[in-house]
This record gives structure tokens, sequence and C-alpha cells, in this order.
């Protein structure tokens, strides 16, 4: 089997034609006369059939020996949704490859993460994705950098080893081969800013984005000492595998851009202090996997828009997300904390174990005073100490006993059924809290909570207004978005930003 032969030809071909903006991520088009490789909606003459090969990742048409294009730029495209979907062997790994985990710990720790040896999965991933574990990371060093490079002022060193490099020379020679540009040129085209530690940087999502319901979601469920929200903007501390870190993200309504020449890509402007440089291609992407930036809105929205009981939820917000996290283990706590409690009681009591067991950390933006416990740190707590009732304090002791020992891994590297099932050997750890985190921390797409109290009166209500009898099995492989649509209508709004002629 050739590194493309699993992507239909023909299909690709169409789509290119059709500068189809759905499938930015999912595959990309290399040109042999040109020698580069496109976004199926570059905006540039569509080329001959005879002339182009379909790749499944950006690090298989580098192997090739193309070039990123510059007008569309590719590798600036969200992930390919088909990674959530799917969730199988190479769409766990290229996760985790995003996180940085082989520039931190080799290709044999990715290979254990996966439950793999190193050799099967190289020849694995070389098979599915078109190139094996190094290639994808370098060829993710390569984005990073290209990022860094064009929205901040950064020193090129220090874009180096941000980005992954071991070294300058390695990442001019990179950089060279994949761009056919110096790090230099690449720089005059920067459009961001670098100021007293921060890097402002746009992360790139599928558009329609909802941001106004995401910073409704998350400030209503926010953890004092951990998170802040205001008008427009959302902010917290960040635990990265090199020093702690803080992000304000400003999260506004992206409508639509298909017929742009942007293809169906807006970004979110992210402002990061981080205590260790060589964090920023792990903290980015955390940040983009709370934001669900991979997800296709499009496809969703198409599915659950045409159901006769969700539709005119899905049509009122288009774009709408799923929240996910920037830590699982955090996650996993925070679901168990919030068990049969109010979401404001929960806020309340995560509030104090932050406190009581969060680590602190210098911030500029006021409210952020605390990381959020570590699992470690809570699997040595004694249950009655806990601000919550004994059983629920032993069940959070245990599950974070089991993410500290290995039992229970939120990293999206194992399979999401075994997950699943290792989280329900846990005392106090019931199957609406493990589909819980499979939903938030893990990113799965097709979850639901026929149990919650509030979905069941949602529903109740929906069946009653006239729509139709709703059934969750039509609104597969959607049902995770499918219930945001139920909770969103339950979100408190947030103050709207005020507008440039308000401001003063």
């Amino acid at each position: 089997m050739t590194p493309t032969g699993h992507l239909d030809t023909e299909a690709c071909y169409r789509a290119v034609r059709s500068r189809d903006r759905r499938f930015d991520g999912v595959f990309y088009t290399a040109v042999r006369t040109t020698g580069i490789y496109c976004r199926p909606s570059c905006p540039a003459r569509t080329p001959a059939a005879g002339n182009v090969t379909f790749h499944p990742t950006a690090a298989s048409a580098h192997a090739a020996g193309y070039r990123a294009c510059k007008r569309c730029l590719p590798d600036a495209t969200p992930g390919s949704p088909e990674w959530d979907v799917a969730a199988d062997v190479a769409g766990r790994a290229m996760r985790l490859i995003a996180d940085g985990l082989v520039d931190r710990e080799g290709v044999d720790g990715l290979a254990r993460r996966v439950g793999y040896t190193p050799r099967h999965l190289g020849r694995l991933l070389t098979q599915e994705l078109g190139a094996g574990p190094l290639a994808l990371a370098r060829a993710r060093r390569a984005q990073s950098a290209r990022v860094l490079i064009e929205t901040t002022d950064l020193p090129l060193t220090d874009v180096a080893f941000a980005a992954g490099f071991a070294s300058v020379r390695q990442f001019n020679e990179t950089l060279r081969e994949i761009y056919a540009s110096s790090p230099s040129e690449l720089r005059g085209r920067r459009n961001g800013s670098h100021r007293a530690g921060a890097i402002t940087m746009r992360l790139p999502v599928r558009t329609p984005f909802a941001g106004r319901r995401m910073l409704d979601f998350l400030a209503y469920h926010l953890v004092p000492g951990v998170e802040v929200a205001g008008p427009g903007w959302y902010a917290r501390t960040l635990d990265l595998p090199h020093g702690s870190g803080t992000v304000r993200l400003e999260l506004v309504d992206l409508p639509d851009t298909s017929g742009a020449a942007g293809g169906g890509t807006g970004f979110v402007t992210a402002e990061f202090r981080l205590a260790d440089l060589r964090d920023t291609a792990a903290a980015s992407e955390r940040v983009r996997r709370l934001l669900d930036a991979d997800c296709d809105p499009r496809a969703v929205d198409d599915h659950l828009g045409g159901d006769p009981v969700l539709g005119h939820l899905v049509r009122a917000t288009p774009g709408l997300r799923v929240p996910g996290q920037v830590d699982g283990d955090e996650t996993a706590i925070r679901t168990v904390i919030g068990q049969q409690v109010s979401v404001t009681g929960a806020r309340t009591v995560a509030g104090r174990l932050v406190a009581a067991h969060g680590r602190t950390v210098e911030s500029d933006v006021p409210g952020l005073t605390h990381l959020f416990p570590d699992a470690a740190s809570l699997a040595a707590a004694d249950p009655a100490t806990l601000p919550m009732p004994r059983a629920r304090g032993r069940a959070l002791v245990g599950l974070a006993a089991a993410l500290t020992d290995g039992k229970v891994l939120l990293d999206r590297g194992p399979d999401r059924d075994g997950v699943r099932r290792a989280l329900l050997e846990l005392p106090g750890i019931g199957p609406w809290t493990a589909d819980y985190v499979a939903m938030r921390a893990l990113g799965h797409p097709d979850v639901f909570l026929p149990t919650d109290l509030a979905v069941r009166r949602l529903l109740a209500g929906l069946a009653t207004s006239g729509g139709g009898d709703p059934d969750p099995e039509r609104w597969r492989p959607w049902r995770s978005y499918a219930l945001m649509h139920l909770w969103n209508t339950l979100m408190p709004d947030t103050p709207a930003p005020p507008r440039a002629d308000e401001e003063n």
C-alpha cells in the first residue's frame, strides 16, 4: 500500500476542483510540476489531474520532496477532524505528537503511550499518514516555528528552541527545505507582536465558530484561582511539561468564511506567558484542544440541522463546539467534584481544593493565582479533609491515585473504550462520569448522557413542543454536539465586549 493509497483520488480531485474548504487539513494536494503542496481550497489555478498526488499529512508531502505553498499556507489549517471521529492509533499518535511528546520522550515514549512497539508504530503511521513519527514531529516543529516567526517578534534563536528544535542549524535547514525560505525571509510576513514576556498567536479554527457560547460555557464553569473571564475574553493558568504558564483568549463569534480567501478558517487570538519557551507548541496545541478547533462545524451542523427536534437549536447557533481541555487529569477530577451538585457548588468546592492543594503562580492577569492541583497531590490527600461528602472524597482520591500510577491515562493516547473501562472499575465512578470525561478529556464526538437530569427535562420539553419524538440515535456520530446544543439553552450569557465607540 502506498503512503496515499487509502485516499480516494477521484474524490480528492473533485474537492480540489471545487476548492472545498471542508477538506482543508484532511488531505493535501502535491503538484509535480511546481514541487509544492497546497490545501484543497487553494485559490491558485487548479492543476491537471495527471500532475497531482494526494497526501494525508503535511509530513507525507514533505517526505515526498514538496514545499509548502506560500499562497494558501497549507500547514496553517486546523488538523483533520477525522482524528477525533475515528480515534484510531494514527489519530491518537498525531494528538500526542502535536503535544510535543516525541520531542520530550522520543519515539519509544510515543510507542509506549499508544501500546505498540516503535517499529510497528512506524509502519502503521507510514501506512496511514504517509510518514513516520520522526517526520511527523519534524513537520510539527516546522509549523510551530513558522507561526512564531510570522506572528511574534521573538528572536529567531528563541523561536528555534520554542518550536522544539535541538539546534539553530537544524532549525535553519528544516525551514529552508520545507518553505524554500530562510527564517529571516519568513519573518518579513509577521503580523503579530511579542511584548515583555508575552507571545501573541492566532490559533486557526474552522468557521463558523460560536466563540461567544464557548465563552459562556467556560465562564459558567470556571474555577476560582485557575480561571477568570470577562466581556469577550477568557484566561487561565497552564501546567505544562517544562513549567507553568497562562493564556488569555479573545472569544468572539467567527462567521462562516467558506467563500473567502481564507477557505473557511478563522483565528482566535491567544496571548501566552510561559515560564519556558519550550512549552510554546504544547501550550498552543492544548488551547486548540480546549477550543475544539479541529471540529468540522459544517459537517456537524448539516447533520444535526435537519433534525425535526434539534434543528432549530442548531440553526440558531451555528458552529457550536464541545469545550475540550488543557489537562485531562484536571477535567476528570473536576467531573468527580461536580457529581450530584450544582455547577455553582462544584465551582466553590473546586476553588477550595485549588487554594489548599494547588501551586501558586505569578500572573499579570488579576484572579489567576494557582495551577489546578495535580493528581499526585490529591492522591496523597486524606479524603476526610476534602470539602465534600466522604464517599466522593474517597472516589476523588482513588481517581487521583489511578491517574498518578498510570492505570488511567487521559492524554488521548490510549483507546477510548479502554479508558472508559478503567474508569468504571474505580469506586465511585459511574457511567455519567466516565462518559463526560470521554467527551471533554478525550475529545469523543459521539457521547450522550441520557441520565443527566437537565438533559432529560430538556428532551421532555422538546417532545411536548410539537417537534416530534427526540431520538439521540438520529444524532450519531455527533451526539456530543447535540448534547451541547441542549445544554446551550441553559447557559447564562456573559457580558458582551464594548464596541470601539463605547470604550472611551
